[in-house]
């Protein structure tokens, strides 16, 4: 890891303007409980356990290795463990590598086009949300999987560079890490086909304990659909019974979102095309898309973010009138890329420190404006001194 979790935080607070009001998310801290000299031989460590999953239910054994919880427990003996800090973000989901295409426009049906660049980046919805939650100075989790490839270690190491922490990043021996191609169109936009990999595979059927409890101890939990849907309802059940409240990004597969997932989700977060999809209902205009929402709060979802690209984003609360937020115009559109994630995470990261919700929405939107003016997803998430720059100068 590249920065401890009492060095990243242990300078004051600048920026007085996200100070909002102290909320039920503000008020609970977070414990870690196991012993300062604990090594990762010990038998006792929760975190350093060795398990096996099986594809498709047959017989064979694929590996997956575990880092030891080290923000839990100092190897340095000398290095007093951290008694309290911010409950933290915890970020479930995919992690892929993006192999960019820069291209003018999208080939026609049997055509053959030439790109002007190519090259591969980390990202993956997951791993974007946990870099972005980790540039914003918070303490971010991931959990989700990697091939034994140079893909997972490209991986790996943008998500150290990011500041997060991989104690529940897993290797599987048994599939290549997910990818995606990100075919880049000169205006910016851009179409991705995605490889699901080891995001897809090799989870075990029942999560454990031990696996579920650093989302017990979260202040807040992001879920996206590029892992199993079985993994997202174990996350999000335990994070309700542990009161921890659950973001879902609709991004990912476009399947139905199970009934039993949305039950355990606190805020619900797609685009206009995903809440179509989710509704089968128009989105073509604000009255359409608020009257979507409802079919929403049908399904059990009692809050809805929905983000409307070059529109803005508002985020509709059962019983309560929409907040709309427009964006914060970017001096230059390079990427969209990761612009969706970004402002999910920003969004997740203002919530949890007890922000308006209004104050999070604005925050979120000036988090997403400064990521699409750089290429690729990862290297694209702001860092906080940034985002509270943009917002003092609009």
């Amino acid at each position: 890891m590249t920065q401890t979790l009492h060095e990243r935080h242990s300078e004051e607070e600048e920026e007085k303007d996200m100070r909002g009001l102290t909320t039920p998310l503000q008020s609970k801290h977070w414990h870690p409980t196991a012993q300062n000299n604990l090594k990762k031989s010990e038998s006792n460590n929760l975190y350093n356990y060795p398990f096996q999953c099986n594809v498709n239910n047959n017989n064979n054994p694929l590996s997956r290795k575990v880092k030891p919880i080290s923000c839990f427990a100092s190897e340095n003996p000398n290095q007093p463990i951290l008694k309290e800090s911010k409950p933290p973000l915890v970020v479930v989901g995919s992690a892929n590598a993006d192999i960019y295409v820069e291209i003018e426009r999208l080939p026609k049906e049997g055509e053959t086009i030439s790109a002007k660049t190519g090259q591969t980046l980390a990202g993956g919805k997951g791993a974007n949300q946990a870099v972005c939650g980790g540039k914003l100075s918070y303490p971010t989790f991931f959990i989700g999987q990697v091939g034994e490839d140079a893909h997972g270690k490209l991986i790996t190491e943008a998500l150290e560079n990011g500041g997060v922490y991989l104690d529940y990043l897993t290797t599987v021996s048994n599939a290549p890490t997910g990818h995606a191609v990100v075919m880049l169109q000169s205006d910016g936009q851009n179409s991705i086909i995605i490889v699901g990999g080891a995001n897809m595979s090799c989870w075990p059927e029942n999560l454990s304990d031990e696996d579920l409890e650093i989302v017990r101890n979260a202040g807040i939990v992001l879920l996206q659909r590029e892992i199993p849907d079985f993994v997202n309802i174990q996350v999000a059940k335990a994070a309700r019974n542990a009161h921890v409240p659950v973001i879902l990004d609709a991004g990912g597969v476009d399947s139905p979102i199970p009934l039993e997932l949305l039950r355990f989700v606190d805020i619900l977060s797609p685009n206009e095309t995903e809440l179509a999809r989710i509704t089968k209902m128009p989105t073509e205009s604000f009255d359409q898309i608020s009257k979507a929402v409802e079919k929403c709060y049908e399904m059990g979802v009692n809050e809805v973010l929905v983000k409307l690209g070059s529109n803005g984003s508002a985020l509709f609360t059962k019983g309560e009138e929409p907040l709309r937020q427009p964006i914060i115009k970017a001096a230059k559109v390079v990427d969209t890329t990761g612009a969706g994630d970004t402002f999910t995470s920003a969004f997740a990261v203002a919530l949890v420190e007890g922000k308006s919700k209004k104050e999070c929405l604005r925050f979120a939107a000036a988090a997403a404006s400064l990521c699409v003016q750089v290429k690729g997803a990862i290297p694209s998430m702001p860092e906080k001194k940034a985002v509270f720059s943009l917002l003092q100068s609009v």
